[in-house]
């Protein structure tokens, strides 16, 4: 039993073993590409042909209700400035983080399950969200959405099913073109005559070479996936504009609901 103080409330802690979960016999050649955001906190794109994404619009306006209150009361309020509601108010937020997380991690990994995918691949830039330049409102949104956390959780339910967590930059996913096969250089390698053979056209709208419009965070999704493909060895001959056009998207607060057809339970494994 842990005692933890935090912000003016005490926490108790259970310590406990739990059996350990049979993991499953998973296909490691079968990847699921995660590529983040905000809107759409996670995009998922598998080489088997599946697609999903889980709605961030909830969590980034939580996020912006929480900062909301936090400047109103803190408003001509000396420096440090700390009261019991701002306690609880915070207290309150960290909460829904964190159930928001397992929501999120579970529907990424009882996806993995039950399509037999193996290896997930986490596109992730070390510190570039924070230092590039977003605009105002988006930096107060954005910042303050616990990626990070999220990552090292899908991270740490991977270890526990048996499924492989590899974590790769994402440089130039986003311009790239999945379906015209576009080269994809590291950060500060790409050489003087790189272009896409695509083009964002609008919010969430990508247009190929051909004239074919598919999801744009699918397509980064998919490019993270190819970033590893070749040091892999993956057949990628599934992941088609199909796969790329028409996401199944998850709302992590209404994933209960029959309607939503998604479970938010562990896996059992038989064996």
């Amino acid at each position: 039993l842990r005692i933890l103080p935090r912000n003016r409330s005490f926490y108790w802690e259970f310590i406990y073993e739990k059996e350990e979960v049979v993991k499953p016999q998973l296909n490691q050649e079968n990847v699921l590409g995660i590529d983040h955001g905000v809107n759409n906190w996670l995009t998922c794109v598998s080489n088997v042909g599946t697609s999903l994404i889980v709605d961030g619009k909830q969590i980034k306006s939580m996020n912006r209700w929480y900062n909301k209150q936090i400047s109103t009361i803190k408003e001509n309020q000396p420096t440090g400035f700390w009261s019991n509601r701002l306690a609880a108010i915070t207290e309150k937020r960290n909460r829904q983080m964190r159930d928001g997380i397992n929501k999120a991690a579970r529907i990424v990994i009882n996806h993995c399950l039950k399509n037999q995918l193996g290896t997930i691949v986490f596109g992730w830039n070390k510190g570039q969200k924070n230092q590039i330049e977003l605009g105002h409102k988006n930096n107060s949104e954005f910042v303050p959405i616990p990626t990070a956390r999220l990552k090292e959780r899908i991270a740490q339910l991977c270890s526990e099913y048996g499924i492989l967590f590899i974590e790769t930059e994402e440089s130039y996913t986003s311009i790239a073109s999945f379906l015209d096969g576009d080269d994809l250089p590291i950060y500060g390698e790409k050489p003087n005559d790189w272009k896409p053979s695509g083009k964002r056209i609008k919010r969430g709208l990508y247009r190929s070479s051909n004239n074919w419009l598919i999801n744009a965070d699918c397509n980064g999704a998919a490019n993270i996936i190819t970033k590893v493909s070749r040091k892999l060895k993956l057949n990628l001959s599934r992941l088609c504009r199909g796969t790329l056009t028409c996401p199944q998207r998850v709302h992590l607060w209404s994933a209960k609901k029959k309607r939503s057809n998604t479970d938010l339970s562990c896996c059992v494994v038989s064996t």
